[in-house]
């Protein structure tokens, strides 16, 4: 038995590829028997976000074996395509650990440091931890994970000066529109994202802020929470002419936003500029709306390019982030080809530590 991970990430896949492999907690119970065959019983956690796919597993199967089963699945899936092959990474024994730990402290995210990824990392593994998915060595690796995590966050200055990805948002939004107090907002989903972005908008003098999402209930909480107000989810097309900048996060499977509802109020607002920030994996933003002079659409990778600013000061605490994680867990330095541990000895070794 040894831990394995497969994973998909903003680092090397866009997110045009990222978005086909996203999987829902629904869809994750869905298949389980799915995962659970290809991993022979194995036990796993799936890391699903904006910006990775991650497939964390405890099995025998080995990790060549493993990640073949996987692209025979999505294959069946319709979701492979020959290209796909190079964009994922395949870790095995003690990596694993340190993978996580780097996922964990923002050490691997777009924007470094970032502090998003724990809620992200947490929910998932609770989920699977609910659903009786995760064995042992599975519960050991991700608690061991937080901890050092955490310590990483405490003990590093890697967070200072950091940005999230909603002020990142809103920075994209203020170079278009300069202050932001006159602009009208609407929001779109009132998931986590949505909340983050929201708390940005606000902290740089957004006054007027409208909130929809499909459960009504939780638009009300988010708008009361902002000062803002909510519509129903049927209503936001209507609002549309009236919006300077959307932030949209829903978890729609398919485009929410399409080209023919701007088109709709392009008159109406005078073709005055648009600015669609699209947080969503999948994508909520059909990208054709481009067409339109006026409307500047930004998703996820787009925001890679502020997410580096202030980045260098952050990455001179990756050398003691590593120092914590290595210590943790006793990391040897890598040995000679002739001279590795096989993966097995690692996770055996690695975990009687914990």
């Amino acid at each position: 038995m040894q831990l394995l991970c497969l994973g998909i990430s903003y680092q090397n896949a866009a997110v045009s590829v990222r978005e086909k492999f996203a999987i829902s907690n629904k869809q994750i119970i869905e298949c389980q028997e799915s995962f659970k065959s290809m991993t022979d019983q194995g036990d796993f956690v799936i890391l699903s976000t904006c910006n990775r796919v991650e497939y964390y597993i405890y099995s025998r199967v080995s990790l060549n074996e493993l990640f073949e089963r996987f692209v025979n699945y999505w294959k069946e899936q319709n979701l492979w395509h020959s290209d796909d092959k190079n964009l994922f990474y395949q870790i095995e024994g003690s990596q694993v650990f340190e993978h996580l730990c780097s996922v964990l402290s923002g050490m691997d995210s777009m924007v470094l440091g970032e502090t998003e990824i724990v809620k992200q990392v947490k929910d998932a593994y609770h989920f699977c931890l609910e659903q009786k998915f995760t064995g042992k060595e599975l519960n050991q690796l991700f608690q061991k994970s937080f901890s050092v995590g955490k310590k990483i966050r405490t003990q590093t200055q890697i967070q200072t000066g950091q940005v999230s990805v909603g002020s990142v948002a809103v920075d994209l939004a203020a170079k278009i529109f300069g202050e932001l107090s006159e602009q009208k907002i609407m929001i779109i989903g009132a998931g986590d994202n949505s909340r983050v972005t929201a708390q940005s908008l606000m902290s740089r003098g957004a006054q007027s802020v409208i909130v929809s999402n499909r459960s009504h209930d939780k638009a009300v909480d988010l708008a009361e929470h902002l000062g803002g107000s909510a519509i129903r989810f049927d209503d936001w097309e209507a609002t549309l002419a009236q919006v300077d900048i959307i932030i949209s996060s829903t978890g729609s499977p398919h485009f929410v936003i399409e080209p023919t509802h701007i088109e709709k109020v392009r008159k109406q607002r005078k073709y005055k500029e648009l600015c669609i920030i699209d947080l969503a994996i999948p994508r909520d933003v059909n990208p054709a709306v481009t067409e339109f002079s006026e409307v500047y659409l930004y998703d996820m990778d787009t925001l890679s390019q502020l997410a580096d600013k202030g980045k260098e000061h952050r990455q001179k605490q990756l050398i003691k982030a590593k120092a914590i994680i290595s210590e943790a867990f006793d990391i040897k330095p890598k040995q000679a080809p002739n001279q590795q541990s096989s993966p097995d000895s690692l996770a055996a070794s690695n975990f009687n530590t914990l």
